[in-house]
C-alpha cells in the first residue's frame, strides 16, 4: 500500500486544522491524531483514533479544563507500552494561555483530566505553541521522560518578547517539576520542538526570529536537567508572512523541526534540522545534520529538488527508529503555482539525498470556495514512522471548509 489518502475528519463541517498524529511503535496500526477543531463552534482539542493503520478514524473532542472556554495548538506522542500524550494551549477567551497535558494509557480510547504544566496569567504570560516528546530510544537511561515545549510569551499587550520553555515530567505526566528557560530574553523565538537519540540525549531547538532569524539548539545529557550552551544550525533567510503568490493570504509561519535516527544503521546518532527558507526567492525547504550530538551541523541544503519559484513549506520530519529512514512532509504549489499538495521527501542514505513524492491525489484551492482569499490554514502539518519503513502524513485539506486528511504508505525504500 503507498500513499493511500484517508480522510480523518468530515469535508465542508467546521473548520479542523494544525494536526499532529502519533503511532504505536508496538502496535502500528494504532495512531492517534489531533487537531485544533471547530465542531462546536469553539476551538477545542480534535481527538481522532485510528485501529486499522489510518484507513478509518473515529473522531471526538477532549474537555476542556474547569474555567477554560477554548484550546489549540494540541500535539499528540505516544510512550511504551500503550500511552498516548496530547499536549494542547487552553484559554479563556483571547487570556491565560496555559499549557495543559492529557494522558492515554489504553490507546487512545480515554483520557484521564488533564494536568496543568504551565499556567498563563491574563497578558502578562501566554504559554503557546506546545509540543510534546517521549523518551522511546532502546538505549536511554531515562526512558520515558516526557518533555513539553511552548512558546512563552511575556508582557503580551506591550509588544514583550517571547522564549523557549522545556518542562520535564519524569513519572509519566503526573507531576511537571523541572522547568528550563533555552533561549534569551532579549530574543524573540517561534515553536520550539525537540528529539531524543538513542542514548537519551535531548537536542532541543527554536527559530529565534527577532533580532535575527537563526535555527538554534542546545543539547542535554542528562535527561533534560541541564543544557549546553546554544548552538546555530543555521542563520535563515525568512519566507514571507504571506508568500508571494497572487490570490494567497494565508500567513505562513517559520517553526523548527527536529529529529533524530535511533535506529541501528550506519547513520544512528544523525540528528537532522529542517525549516523552511526564503533565500533563493522562494520557499523551499531546507535540512542541516549534526553527527556529534548538535555540538556542530553540516551547511544546510535543500532537499525538495522542487522546481524554481515554486512555495514548498510547513515541513516537518520523523526518521524511522527501526530502519533510519528519514521522513519529511511539506506542502508545494508546484504542481501548477497556485493549487497545494503535499509531497514527503525520503532519505535512506542519511540525509545524503532524497526521493520526494506527491501524495496527495487531488490538489487544492488553498482558499477553497471563499471568493476572497483567506487568512489561514493553519501553522503546521505533521509526519511520523510507521516502523518498518513507512510513514502517515497528516494535513489540512482546504477544498471544504478545512478538514484533516491522512496520507499512509508502508513502502519501504531501497
Amino acid at each position: 500500500m503507498a500513499n493511500f489518502n484517508f480522510n480523518v475528519t468530515t469535508p465542508g463541517a467546521n473548520p479542523k486544522f494544525e494536526p499532529s498524529v502519533a503511532v504505536n511503535l508496538l502496535t502500528p496500526s494504532i495512531m492517534v491524531g489531533t487537531a485544533t477543531d471547530y465542531t462546536t463552534g469553539v476551538p477545542q482539542i480534535g481527538l481522532y483514533r485510528s485501529l486499522d493503520g489510518g484507513a478509518t478514524w473515529s473522531n471526538t473532542v477532549l474537555p476542556l479544563p474547569s474555567g477554560f472556554t477554548g484550546a489549540e495548538a494540541a500535539v499528540a506522542a505516544y510512550a511504551f507500552p500503550t500511552t498516548f500524550y496530547v499536549s494542547a494551549h487552553v484559554f479563556p477567551g483571547d487570556s491565560d494561555g496555559t499549557t495543559y497535558v492529557y494522558k492515554s494509557t489504553d490507546n487512545g480510547a480515554t483520557f484521564a483530566a488533564p494536568v496543568l504544566v504551565a499556567p498563563g496569567y491574563g497578558t502578562y504570560i501566554n504559554n503557546d505553541e506546545t509540543n510534546t516528546v517521549v523518551d522511546n530510544s532502546q538505549s536511554s537511561p531515562f526512558l520515558g521522560n516526557v518533555y513539553v515545549l511552548y512558546n512563552h510569551q511575556f508582557n503580551v499587550e506591550n509588544n514583550g518578547n517571547s522564549v523557549a520553555f522545556l518542562t520535564r515530567s519524569e513519572d509519566s505526566g503526573a507531576t511537571w517539576d523541572h522547568t528550563v528557560l533555552l533561549s534569551s530574553d532579549a530574543n524573540q523565538v517561534e515553536r520550539p520542538d525537540a528529539t531524543v537519540d538513542l542514548v537519551g540525549n535531548v537536542v532541543a531547538g527554536w527559530i529565534t526570529v527577532n533580532p535575527s532569524y537563526r535555527f538554534v539548539v542546545r543539547t542535554s545529557a542528562d535527561g533534560g536537567t541541564t543544557f549546553a550552551a546554544p548552538v546555530t544550525v543555521s542563520t535563515i533567510v525568512p519566507v514571507p508572512t504571506v508568500l508571494p503568490v497572487t490570490g494567497y493570504n494565508f500567513r505562513v509561519l517559520t517553526f523548527a523541526n527536529l529529529s533524530s535516527d535511533r535506529s541501528i544503521s550506519p547513520y544512528t546518532g544523525n540528528i537532522y534540522a529542517v525549516w523552511q527558507d526564503f533565500r533563493q526567492g522562494y520557499a523551499d525547504v531546507y535540512m542541516s545534520i549534526s553527527t556529534d550530538t548538535g555540538s556542530t551541523w553540516s551547511a544546510a541544503v535543500s532537499i525538495t529538488g522542487a522546481p524554481a519559484g515554486s512555495q514548498n513549506f510547513f515541513p516537518a520530519i520523523d526518521v524511522d527508529p527501526l530502519t533510519g529512514c528519514v521522513n519529511v512532509i511539506y506542502y508545494s504549489n508546484q504542481v501548477d503555482g497556485f493549487d497545494l499538495d503535499v509531497y514527503v521527501a525520503r532519505s535512506i542514505n542519511g540525509g545524503q539525498s532524497f526521493t520526494n513524492t506527491r501524495i496527495t491525489d487531488v490538489s487544492f484551492n488553498p482558499n477553497g470556495t471563499s471568493p476572497t482569499p483567506v487568512p489561514l490554514i493553519g501553522d503546521y502539518i505533521d509526519i511520523t514512522s510507521v516502523p518498518p519503513g513507512g510513514y502517515i502524513g497528516i494535513w489540512t485539506n482546504t477544498s471544504d471548509s478545512l478538514y484533516i486528511v491522512a496520507g499512509y504508505s508502508n513502502n519501504v525504500i531501497t
